[in-house]
């Protein structure tokens, strides 16, 4: 069996960069396709990055790190990979990598982790929040509306699609029309200890961009000026967040590792406004034994317990997470059975429930 995985770009250490080393360690032969990658990042997640096939986006000004200018040229890029040689193709997808061109005979396998955000749910906000108007606007607007076209259109090129949550398989359904088996991804909870001794403070982090919502989190702890708060995470909207930033709230830019994972393991709760997709930084809260305070939405649904490992506001506003933050403060929480409840999403059950998924597909193909 001659595996082929596809991974939009490996530029950074997130999530589905995660997921895409998960699958390579379950298939160690496969090889590795992507749109452009970074040595630094290959380095980190394992990789050889010889042996990387990259598109000639890698090769255009800035491609690999200017590479989402490059938006337009995606979905022609992804099918310029010839992958006639091989018998499955997994595509780990949040943007084209489930375009790729495939022939009968070949399996093609989607791990999705959204459909594109930016195209689909997120395309309104993405809009007024890039401030995008005029000839600019109307150009995003129709790079995205062609982007839609062959983003449904391409989906039909997936033999099965595995979503990373119940709530994307929701979304595949109503944008593809497509059924999906949802398979949680890897966290790596080995690497987090739970800690029952907590200081005070209340804790957040993630990539500073605004469909985070951080700026909504530290809006309430601004007005509740008797908690600390601690902002872990550097991006675009840094500079913002730390000007808006009362006397109690501390943001700390990027965190190393073993720093991000103190101050998770020490934080009376860890605070989470996105709607996100699955949401892979709460469960990493809770290996610490960590208490998750969180809007009720999304994957946070999946991946939280309220009452048990957590408590859940219900919309994106500073008020309902003042509310929340109040009711956690009257209630206690039990930091073994949080790190229980973080452990059922751990590395070796994906990889277990990846291959079975995979080799089952895969035998009824070819009826072995």
């Amino acid at each position: 069996m001659k595996i082929a995985i596809i991974q939009e770009w490996l530029v950074s250490v997130g999530g589905s960069d995660k997921v895409v080393k998960a699958i390579s360690e379950v298939f160690p032969e496969a090889d590795i396709y992507t749109l452009v990658a970074d040595r630094k990042t290959c380095d980190e997640l394992g990789f050889d990055y010889s042996m990387i096939n990259t598109s000639f986006i890698q090769k255009l000004p800035f491609g690999r790190t200017k590479h989402r200018a490059y938006l337009p040229l995606m979905p022609y890029a992804v099918e310029q990979f010839d992958l006639r040689g091989y018998d499955v193709v997994i595509s780990s997808s949040h943007a084209v990598a489930k375009g790729v061109l495939t022939n009968a005979d070949q399996l093609h396998i989607c791990y999705c982790h959204s459909p594109v955000r930016y195209a689909w749910d997120l395309y309104h906000d993405y809009i007024h929040d890039a401030g995008l108007k005029g000839v600019k606007g109307f150009l995003a607007k129709y790079i995205l509306h062609r982007l839609r076209r062959w983003d449904m259109l391409s989906s039909f090129r997936v033999d099965y699609f595995v979503s990373n949550s119940n709530y994307i398989a929701r979304r595949i359904k109503k944008i593809y029309g497509r059924d999906a088996t949802t398979i949680y991804p890897n966290i790596d909870v080995l690497s987090f200890e739970a800690c029952a001794e907590k200081d005070d403070y209340y804790f957040t982090s993630s990539r500073l961009v605004g469909y985070k919502k951080i700026d909504l989190i530290v809006e309430a702890f601004n007005r509740m000026p008797d908690k600390k708060l601690l902002v872990g995470g550097d991006g675009p909207d840094f500079k913002k967040i730390r000007a808006i930033a009362g006397d109690n709230v501390s943001v700390l830019g990027y965190l190393p590792f073993d720093e991000l994972k103190s101050r998770m393991q020490r934080a009376r709760a860890f605070v989470f406004a996105a709607d996100e997709d699955f949401g892979m930084i709460p469960v990493e809260a809770q290996a610490c034994g960590t208490p998750v305070i969180a809007l009720g939405k999304g994957g946070s649904l999946e991946t939280v317990r309220d009452g048990v490992t957590g408590l859940f506001f219900n919309e994106q506003t500073a008020d309902s997470i003042i509310d929340a933050v109040k009711r956690f403060e009257t209630q206690s929480f039990d930091c073994t059975e949080i790190r229980r409840h973080a452990e059922k999403f751990s590395e070796e059950r994906f990889k277990c429930e990846i291959k079975d998924f995979i080799i089952d597909k895969y035998n009824k193909k070819y009826n072995l």
